[in-house]
């Protein structure tokens, strides 16, 4: 069809082209269309033509610091009070994003009283009876989405970054399968990595168990791409991926064409300083991070910040959000 309009519109333009130079009396005679509505005519059925609409989503990634319902003095920032949720649902209305990548989140009660009722919960395999012997006795860290119930998913099996290990009670890549309505279905990760090894590697326990998830993730986005298939990664890394030639992100995208759409988000984000209550402390560098296939285009990215005042007020994480526009591949 649109083949056909093309070439009655170029045949129209080459005859005004052809008959240009008639006189006037002959153009009359003829009646044919001076040139300038001909010129006209063809730019307007060209604008008019259909195109191929692109299609965005919108997701955050936020490491909620041992969120849960029932807190343990053991860990501090567990015990928050109904204002503390309160505040923090705020903040996640801001937010208005229909795809949320949680990290450190122990139970769904908790999560809803902040999200409502218009999101499923997906808690990481990780949480469910046969996994016990991979759980903690008090409280746990889990990794899932929180999905607007209005976007199609497919619930597929999480997995251990680590899958060599019997006794790993680190977190699970939590993982979810979404169907944009004109695009094709984008695979999706939600990711905790080990922590204590931030900078340059090290021979040291912390820095060898994150160098064998880094692996785990390039093996997984290498299939990804094998199969065609497009893919968002977001999570905390615990790890400055942005670091000029930094050793982790080359383990990660080793032979892929994966790229980290959080390259050059700014670390603005404030929170409690540990060693000082009453003053807030700003990171100097990001560690959680979002990391997509090279068929996907970022729009926007950027840390959602909390309120200086609100840090010192209320008990809310030592993470900022991370929220991402992309524009999705046909």
């Amino acid at each position: 069809m649109k083949i056909a309009i093309f070439s009655l519109l170029n045949l129209i333009f080459y005859e005004g082209l052809r008959d240009k130079g008639l006189s006037e009396t002959k153009q009359k005679e003829r009646k044919i269309l001076p040139m300038k509505p001909l010129i006209f005519l063809y730019v307007v059925v060209l604008t008019a033509l259909p195109t191929q609409a692109t299609e965005s989503l919108k997701l955050s990634t936020w490491n909620m610091e041992w969120f849960v319902s029932e807190g343990n003095k053991r860990f501090a920032p567990s015990l928050r009070s109904n204002a503390d949720f309160y505040k923090m649902a705020l903040y996640f209305q801001t937010l208005e994003t229909p795809i949320l990548a949680f990290q450190e989140v122990g139970d769904s009660n908790a999560l809803t009283r902040i999200i409502g009722d218009q999101y499923r919960v997906y808690l990481s395999d990780r949480s469910q009876p046969e996994y016990a012997h991979l759980q903690f006795d008090n409280l746990n860290q889990y990794t899932g989405f929180a999905i607007r119930h209005d976007i199609a998913v497919k619930d597929v099996a999480d997995f251990s970054l680590q899958p060599t290990s019997h006794s790993d009670r680190l977190r699970f890549a939590s993982y979810l399968i979404v169907q944009p309505e004109n695009s094709q279905p984008i695979h999706l990760l939600s990711v905790h990595l080990k922590a204590r090894c931030t900078g340059r590697f090290e021979p040291k326990s912390a820095c060898k168990t994150l160098k064998a998830q880094g692996k785990a993730l390039n093996q997984w986005i290498k299939t990804r791409e094998e199969n065609g298939e497009p893919y968002i990664i977001s999570g905390d890394f615990n790890h400055n991926l942005s670091y000029n030639g930094d050793w982790l992100w080359r383990d990660i995208s080793e032979d892929s064409d994966a790229v980290l759409a959080s390259k050059n988000v700014a670390a603005k984000c404030k929170v409690r300083s540990r060693n000082h209550p009453n003053r807030t402390h700003q990171f100097r560098s990001v560690i959680d991070h979002m990391i997509i296939s090279q068929d996907i285009k970022v729009l926007s990215i950027a840390q959602n910040l909390y309120q200086t005042q609100d840090v010192l007020d209320y008990q809310l994480s030592d993470h900022c959000p991370i929220t991402a526009t992309f524009e999705l591949g046909q």
